[in-house]
């Protein structure tokens, strides 16, 4: 009987180092991605193949694939006719949504989309952006950029270019007029892979696997020692919504809490805890959390 395979797409890329980093993580050893298209990962019911994320949802929906990751702005683009999975809170260089925005120069007059009727916009991003101007029964002409798009911002009128953080955009000295698209990550599948009893099992397996690295990312646990007669007040300082561990120490003046929280209060919590009567506090970095 042959070995059954998910064969995986794996965006080759800007996504391409979070995505391994995340799959380390979650607990797969990948290797090889640096000299090949075809990764080699520690589990022989995966395949991995590389491709580029705007091309990914075609060959998910065509099955060539049976599942991969991509933006939701080439779904969209593409109109890939795919299973979502799930939504995947990770990228390049942050967890915020990627924005497909409309750009001018700044040293120009427009100020608003109506003010391109009868121009020229640049962009990779073609179909969801000329769906975009016809939606506002502005008529532009919408040409495909082969990448470097800012740069064509003073060639043409306009341009719609992908940004986190802004900061490239601002770069260019370019001002933003409008947001044609938010994005994240997608896992997606090809549907008739989904309906496959194996395959789902593997595709929910990566999911849930991925997701937990995910939220370990923004979290820490924390453990520390409480004086019973303290207990109550330490309770009291500690996300509401969260229930601690508390156990006999052998010391039977003493508890010990254990906690997960979020990275951000951390730096606050400590010095209350310490003085709220809290000994022998240590905090640690997490791998998973699966909820």
């Amino acid at each position: 009987m042959s070995q059954q395979v998910l064969k995986l797409g794996i965006p080759k890329g800007s996504l391409q180092k979070a995505t391994f980093d995340l799959f380390q993580k979650a607990g797969f050893n990948v290797s090889g991605y640096e000299r090949s298209y075809f990764p080699r990962i520690d589990d022989v019911e995966i395949e991995l193949i590389m491709l580029r994320a705007q091309e990914m949802s075609r060959y998910v929906a065509d099955g060539v694939l049976d599942a991969g990751f991509t933006g939701y702005d080439w779904v969209m683009e593409n109109g890939s006719d795919v299973h979502e999975v799930c939504e995947l809170l990770y990228s390049k260089a942050t967890s915020k949504p990627a924005r497909w925005v409309l750009a001018v120069p700044n040293e120009g007059d427009i100020t608003k989309p109506e003010d391109l009727e009868g121009g020229i916009v640049a962009t990779e991003l073609v179909n969801a952006t000329s769906k975009y101007f016809e939606q506002k029964g502005i008529n532009v002409k919408v040409e495909f950029s082969w990448g470097a798009t800012e740069v064509k911002a003073r060639l043409v009128n306009a341009i719609v270019e992908l940004t986190e953080t802004g900061s490239s955009i601002r770069a260019n000295n370019l001002r933003i007029i409008d947001e044609i698209l938010t994005s994240t990550t997608r896992f997606i599948a090809n549907k008739q892979s989904w309906e496959d009893d194996f395959k789902r099992k593997k595709i929910e397996n990566i999911s849930i696997l991925l997701n937990a690295a995910i939220d370990a990312k923004t979290k820490v646990g924390m453990k520390m020692n409480v004086p019973k007669d303290k207990l109550d007040t330490v309770l009291a300082l500690l996300p509401a919504e969260k229930s601690p561990t508390v156990s006999q120490l052998a010391d039977n003046e003493f508890v010990a809490i254990e906690i997960i929280i979020e990275d951000k209060i951390e730096r606050q919590l400590i010095p209350e805890l310490k003085r709220a009567g809290a000994s022998g506090i240590i905090t640690y970095p997490l791998n998973k959390v699966i909820h």
